[in-house]
């Protein structure tokens, strides 16, 4: 006899599916659809099939915005996960306020980082900026960090009579002023996940190294990092995802057009400028595609290439 299906069960999750459905596969599958179509803010579609595509390929805004995002992926992550490190386990240790200080680092993460965005203008602001203030107390000139559109290895090897450009400049001064102001903001969310991570790690198993001689860096190395490295690795992708979609910080600190000479110009900057200043929805959605593309991939070489180095036990 055919066994009965209970369709209450399916009742209770219908809401939540159907949210779903409206508020993540439905907008998925009509950007995907808009793709395909010269889309603007007014007059009768056209439909370009790879159009958009092509032209994206054909595109050397898209891609400075995507190598801008590459250094500033590749400088955020690690710099964010190593600091957090170092932080947390300062923080584990038998401290008084604790507490208190797990809050002041977290703050950043709670608070607007619209808020954020403009107080650090202020900071990097080359006249009256905290920055250049600290730099010129020790002798050192001002920069004009926000405005300054030189690579950082342009100036390291042009010191050595180097010369490098383009891509290979590394990211500008301007951009290096985001990774900052990144990292400070991120740092409290990565802290707290450390901390989380680090105090699961069984005590006993310090107490046997130390009775087997082993010294502080010994035991760092070879029990701290393989026991966090689940933590780590959480980091390491959710870290890379966020820098990847980084767009508030640019808009609010680097206004017009992505700062000077375009250098922080990341690629979701770029796919709001051609979708709500130029309105080319149509190109716009192109260049979202290409975003998840990246970020699925990426997430895929960590996951193929690093997870290995994880021990989950």
């Amino acid at each position: 006899m055919p066994k009965k299906v209970d369709w209450s069960a399916y009742l209770f999750i219908l809401p939540a599916l159907l949210v779903i459905i409206v508020f993540r596969f439905y907008p998925i599958i009509e950007a995907i659809r808009m793709s395909l179509f010269n889309w603007g803010i007014a007059g009768p579609l056209k439909y370009v099939g790879l159009g958009n595509f092509v032209r994206l390929f054909n595109d050397p805004q898209f891609y400075q915005s995507l190598g801008n995002t590459f250094w500033y992926v590749i400088f955020v992550m690690p710099a964010t996960i190593i600091i957090s490190l170092f932080f947390a386990q300062l923080l584990n240790q038998k401290i008084k306020g604790q507490g208190i200080y797990r809050t002041l680092y977290y703050l950043p993460v709670v608070t607007s980082i619209v808020a954020i965005s403009v107080v650090w203008k202020w900071i990097f602001n080359p006249d009256r900026g905290i920055f250049n203030a600290l730099l010129n107390l020790i002798g050192i000139e001002g920069l004009k960090w926000l405005n300054d559109a030189r690579g950082i290895f342009e100036i390291i090897l042009g010191s050595f009579g180097a010369h490098v450009s383009g891509f290979f400049a590394g990211p500008s001064i301007a951009l290096l002023s985001l990774i900052i102001m990144a990292v400070w903001h991120n740092l409290g969310y990565c802290i707290i996940i450390s901390l989380a991570g680090l105090q699961n790690v069984p005590a006993q198993y310090y107490e046997a190294a130390k009775i087997d001689g082993a010294k502080g860096w010994d035991r760092f190395w070879h029990i701290t990092m393989p026991m966090i490295s689940p933590t780590i690795f959480y980091l390491l992708i959710t870290q890379s995802i966020i820098a990847f979609n980084t767009f508030t910080p640019v808009y609010v600190m680097t206004q017009p057009s992505g700062g000077p000479l375009n250098t922080t110009n990341l690629v979701v900057f770029y796919l709001y400028e051609q979708s709500f200043r130029l309105w080319n929805l149509g190109y716009g959605n192109a260049i979202a595609f290409m975003i998840f593309i990246f970020i699925f991939f990426l997430t895929q070489f960590q996951k193929r290439f690093i997870e290995k180095r994880v021990h989950y036990e």
